[in-house]
């Protein structure tokens, strides 16, 4: 019952955040984490319904959902350093570009899982793949906090937000994935409350943060961010056309 009220507060808080976001026209802004966060609401409506009415179904239906919800999910990433580095083409071009290669390996390992059964596959295939995006997003999301430190760029209240609570919800995944591996059966009580109100705290983090919409952040134009990144396009061609002629020279040989 607790699980339930719990659900249900999180539903109420996601449709609150919705409704924000269209109100200030927020969505225009961040399309991909709106179109997710309305694709969460949805399922966690199917999913509360499903459990309550026809429980026997709700291995298939979670899996299901959980599979599309991390390949939905895995775009805010890139919507973060969208509008991170807008003032940076370049940089932001390569960055996409890295991220792609990245998440696409990620997606590629999971759907080679073995398993018997299409749903006993997709839940091994979600379990792997959330594993591996957890820790890439991780990885991302440190790599732009110390990039805009570095060079003193802000971030603006409203992706600020956003950043913040999506930290949050990958450090609890992540956690999760370690008290699998190291103390599952003794945390296993206490996590099924623990994890959904962590969750509700990171909505609630969403909601005050984009209850209305902030103006984007000056940037200084002296950033040095894009002659960087041209620096370091130019100096990866060339050592890869001195890679290249070195094997052209190796192979003559």
């Amino acid at each position: 019952m607790l699980n339930v009220m719990i659900w249900s507060v999180g539903i109420f808080l996601e449709t609150i955040l919705l409704l924000r976001g269209f109100q200030e026209k927020l969505y225009r802004k961040f399309p991909i984490f709106y179109a997710y966060f309305l694709f969460v609401t949805l399922v966690d409506l199917v999913r509360i319904g499903v459990y309550r009415w026809v429980p026997i179904h709700f291995f298939q239906v979670y899996w299901v959902t959980q599979f599309l919800s991390l390949a939905i999910g895995s775009g805010i990433i890139f919507e973060i350093y969208r509008v991170a580095l807008r003032p940076f083409r370049g940089a932001a071009r390569m960055t996409r570009y890295a991220l792609l290669i990245v998440f696409g390996a990620i997606f590629a390992k999971a759907l080679t899982i073995a398993s018997g059964g299409v749903f006993t596959w997709l839940a091994a295939a979600s379990i792997v793949l959330e594993r591996n995006l957890r820790i890439v997003q991780a990885l991302a999301i440190l790599t732009l906090v110390l990039l805009f430190f570095w060079y003193a760029i802000p971030f603006g209240r409203n992706l600020k937000g956003i950043l913040f609570g999506y930290s949050l919800f990958i450090g609890l995944s992540i956690v999760q994935f370690l008290l699998w591996r190291y103390s599952w059966e003794q945390i296993k009580p206490f996590w099924s409350y623990a994890q959904p109100l962590c969750y509700l705290l990171v909505i609630g983090i969403w909601v005050r943060t984009l209850w209305s919409a902030a103006p984007p952040p000056e940037v200084n134009p002296d950033v040095q961010v894009e002659s960087d990144y041209k620096f370091l396009v130019a100096t990866t061609r060339g050592q890869f056309r001195k890679t290249l002629a070195r094997l052209g020279w190796a192979a003559r040989a």
